[in-house]
């Protein structure tokens, strides 16, 4: 089932144009994964699907519908949870407290209400644990956490407040080769939930671990699109290396190191 679409999708900022004609499908139960580099336009599409900014051009749908959001708010009621590189945790609070950070729920009427403190610790360790996740103690401070587990914090809150689409914002970028690979495990695991993912990358390597289709990126516009069975890691590492700019560069090298003048014997460069 399709959760999102979008279709010739365009976006100006004044005079410059972010995105030109730019089309995606997200399935339920999907990773898709939309690979690029600085100023590609990812953070651009990112935005327009949850509903920052608004499409100038081509059609947004949702399950079908026709739709052009004005808040992050409404991307939250029909589904759709972003969770951004810079996650927007607060360091010196517990876990359980960033985990229902704007949602949390009270027991007791009038001047007797009050924080039900222990559903939100037993949810959060139940949560957590849905998805694999086995911290020591959901009272510690989420600064104390790795980027990794912060990251699969914000995965575990997003799927259990609804999300039926998750946007992850760069989620390995800052993270060594361990973390990433914690992360990647439970981006895999809200796809096998049924949620429709959309995880945005610069790495390819970390994109063919997980994803199941790939949108290229180049200065705003598709530079491909591809189903997994489609295409190799080592085709879609040279798509988002520059393809065939790239082989023109090392064309280009070649010819400059073959007529570079050779160094007579012994001498030494200065």
């Amino acid at each position: 089932m399709t959760a999102v679409r979008l279709t010739g999708v365009s976006k100006l900022y004044g005079n410059i144009r972010a995105l030109k004609d730019v089309s995606l499908e997200v399935e339920s139960g999907q990773i898709t994964c939309v690979l690029g580099d600085n100023g590609a336009g990812k953070s651009t599409l990112i935005k327009i699907i949850a509903g920052l900014h608004q499409h100038d051009g081509g059609t947004y749908e949702i399950d079908g519908e026709q739709v052009r959001l004005n808040s992050p708010r409404e991307a939250l009621d029909r589904g759709i949870a972003t969770v951004y590189q810079d996650l927007a945790v607060v360091p010196l609070m517990p876990v359980w407290r960033n985990f229902f950070l704007g949602s949390e729920p009270t027991t007791g009427r009038g001047p007797l209400r009050r924080l039900d403190v222990p559903l939100m610790r037993r949810t959060t360790r139940a949560e957590l644990l849905r998805m694999g996740i086995d911290l020591r103690d959901v009272d510690q401070p989420i600064g104390t956490l790795s980027g990794g587990e912060r990251q699969c914090v914000a995965i575990a809150r997003a799927v259990y407040f609804g999300a039926r689409v998750l946007i992850l914002d760069e989620p390995t970028a800052a993270l060594g080769v361990k973390q990433s690979g914690v992360v990647l495990k439970y981006v895999a695991a809200a796809r096998d939930a049924g949620l429709a993912v959309v995880l945005i990358t610069h790495n390819p390597h970390h994109a063919y671990l997980v994803g199941d289709r790939f949108v290229l990126l180049k200065r705003g516009t598709m530079a491909g699109s591809h189903e997994r069975s489609g295409i190799t890691l080592e085709e879609l590492t040279r798509q988002m290396a520059g393809g065939s700019e790239l082989d023109e560069l090392s064309h280009e090298l070649a010819a400059a190191r073959s007529q570079a003048p050779e160094e007579a014997p012994g001498q030494q460069r200065t």
